[in-house]
C-alpha cells in the first residue's frame, strides 16, 4: 500500500487547474433548501474562514475526492471538523466525549475524515491568531493521536473497541495540570445543565391555555396549515416505528403539543428542520429535533448509500461509529414530500468545545481528544490493523497531513474571500443576524 500510495503523497494541496468555482458548488448545494433561509446560511459562513469551512462540507468533499487515498474504507463522518465533536449524555446519564454530527456519514476513504479534521484545526488556530508554525503543530498533534490510538485499537478485540469510550472521568484524569482540570470541570458542569427542562422555558410558553413554542424569527417560527400538521403527525407515526419496543413505551408517555421550524447550525441552514414540543400527562416537557436528511455530500465521490431513506443512513452511521447514542434517535420518511428526517433530543447535555479565546495548550489537548475519538470511530467500522500498518510508527503521515492542512487553510481563505466578493457584488445574498 505504501508503494502504491506513499504516505508522503498526502502532503500539500494545490487546487487542480480545472477546479470548479467554489460559489457554483455552494449554489448547487442550495437547490433543495428553503430559499428564504439560504441568505442566513451565507451570513453565518461570512463570519470567518472557519465558519466558511464549517458550512462548506460539499466543497471540501469535492476537493478531497481528488487527493490520494489507500482504497480502505470506514464509516466516515463526512463532515469531520473540530466543532462536530463534543460532550453529551449517554442513556445512563453519563457524560462522554464523541463525534456528534453525522448528517454526511457514508462509507468512504478514511483519509477524508482525518484530512478535514486536521485542516479545521489549522483554520481555527489561524482565526485565533496563532502562527502557522503553531497551527501546524496542533494538526500534527491531532494526527499523531489518531495514528497512535488506531494502533492501540488494532490490538484490541472487537468487543473491547465497542465498549471503549472517552467519559468525563477520563477527561479529568487526562488533564495535565490543575488549571486544565478545573477548566474541564466547568465545561462538564455547564454541559450537565443543558437539558430540555431548562431549555423549554426559554423557547416555549403558554398561549391561550396551550403549551406553545415561541416564535423567534428568523430562527424559530411556525408554519400554518392543516396539511403541514397532518404531515408532521404522519411523520411521527413513522418515527415511532423506528424505535425499539421499550422506547416506544417511553415515547408514548408524551403527547405532541406544538412544532415549529428551527434554523440550526451553519451547513444545515435551509434544510427542513423543526422542533417538536411534547408533554407528559404530568406536564414534564420533552423537546425533539426533526432534521431533514439529504444525500451525503460524499455520495458523488464515494457512491450511493445502501439505505433508500437518508435519515436511516444517518442513524445507522451514528450507531455504528458513536460509542453511545440518544435514546430517542430514530428516523422517518414523509411519502407525500419524499423527504427523510432523523430525530433526536433537541438538547440533552450536549455541548461543543469553547474554542474562541482558547490557549495554544488547550488547542493541543483538544486536538488529541478529537484524534483519539476519530480513531475509535474508524476502528469500529473499518480495518484498524491494516490502516494502522499503513500509518506505521513514525510521524511521516502526521507531517504529511499537517502540510496538507496548512495548504488547505490557504484554500479555505481564498474561498471565503470569494464568498465575500460574491456577496459584495450581489451575486448571492447574505443576512447577518443581529445576535451574531
Amino acid at each position: 500500500m505504501r508503494v502504491k500510495v506513499p504516505r508522503s503523497s498526502h502532503a500539500g494541496w494545490k487546487a487542480p487547474a480545472h477546479r470548479r468555482d467554489p460559489i457554483d458548488i455552494l449554489e448547487e448545494s442550495n437547490k433543495d433548501r428553503l430559499p428564504e433561509l439560504v441568505p442566513i446560511r451565507y451570513g453565518r459562513m461570512l463570519r470567518s474562514p472557519f465558519t466558511f469551512l464549517r458550512g462548506s462540507a460539499g466543497l471540501m468533499a469535492y476537493d478531497l475526492s481528488t487527493t490520494p487515498n489507500s482504497g480502505l474504507r470506514v464509516q466516515a463522518c463526512g463532515d469531520c471538523h473540530l466543532m462536530n465533536f463534543g460532550l453529551f449524555a449517554t442513556p445512563e446519564r453519563n457524560m462522554i466525549f464523541d463525534i456528534n454530527d453525522f448528517d454526511e456519514t457514508l462509507p468512504a476513504p478514511w483519509e477524508w475524515d482525518i484530512k478535514r479534521l486536521a485542516a479545521s484545526f489549522v483554520v481555527a488556530a489561524r482565526d485565533e491568531r496563532f502562527t502557522d508554525e503553531d497551527a501546524q503543530a496542533v494538526a500534527v498533534e491531532c494526527v499523531r493521536a489518531y495514528r497512535e490510538k488506531l494502533r492501540e485499537y488494532s490490538k484490541m478485540n472487537p468487543l473491547e473497541i465497542w465498549y471503549d469510550r472517552l467519559d468525563a472521568d477520563t477527561l479529568l484524569e487526562m488533564a495535565p495540570d490543575e488549571k486544565i482540570r478545573r477548566f474541564r470541570e466547568r465545561v462538564i458542569e455547564k454541559a450537565e445543565q443543558r437539558v430540555g427542562e431548562q431549555l423549554a422555558p426559554k423557547i416555549a410558553g403558554s398561549v391561550g391555555g396551550r403549551h406553545r413554542l415561541l416564535d423567534q424569527p428568523p430562527t424559530l417560527f411556525h408554519v400554518q396549515g392543516d396539511e403541514y400538521e397532518q404531515r408532521v403527525r404522519e411523520g411521527l407515526k413513522a418515527y415511532r416505528l423506528s424505535l425499539s419496543d421499550e422506547r416506544r413505551v417511553l415515547f408514548d408517555r408524551y403527547r405532541l403539543e406544538d412544532f415549529a421550524v428551527k434554523v440550526v447550525g451553519i451547513g444545515s441552514v435551509g434544510t427542513r428542520c423543526f422542533a417538536a414540543l411534547f408533554f407528559s400527562a404530568e406536564n414534564h416537557p420533552l423537546l425533539l429535533q426533526f432534521k431533514e436528511a439529504c444525500p451525503s455530500v460524499l455520495e458523488p465521490y464515494a457512491g450511493k448509500s445502501r439505505y433508500d431513506n437518508h435519515a436511516q443512513r444517518v442513524v445507522m452511521g451514528q450507531r455504528l461509529t458513536q460509542s453511545s447514542s440518544d435514546i430517542f434517535l430514530g428516523w422517518c420518511g414523509v411519502p407525500e414530500t419524499g423527504r427523510d428526517f432523523f430525530v433526536r433530543q433537541l438538547r440533552d447535555m450536549k455541548m461543543s468545545a469553547p474554542i474562541e479565546g482558547g490557549t495554544l495548550q488547550q488547542f493541543h489537548l483538544y486536538a488529541e481528544l478529537c484524534g483519539w475519538t476519530l480513531a475509535r470511530a474508524h476502528a469500529r467500522s473499518g480495518d484498524a490493523a491494516t490502516i494502522s500498518g499503513y500509518l506505521g510508527k513514525s510521524d511521516s503521515f502526521d507531517q504529511a497531513i499537517s502540510t496538507f492542512a496548512l495548504d488547505y487553510a490557504d484554500q479555505t481563505e481564498r474561498d471565503h474571500a470569494a464568498l465575500v466578493e460574491a456577496v459584495n457584488s450581489g451575486r448571492v445574498k447574505a443576512i447577518i443576524e443581529e445576535n451574531e
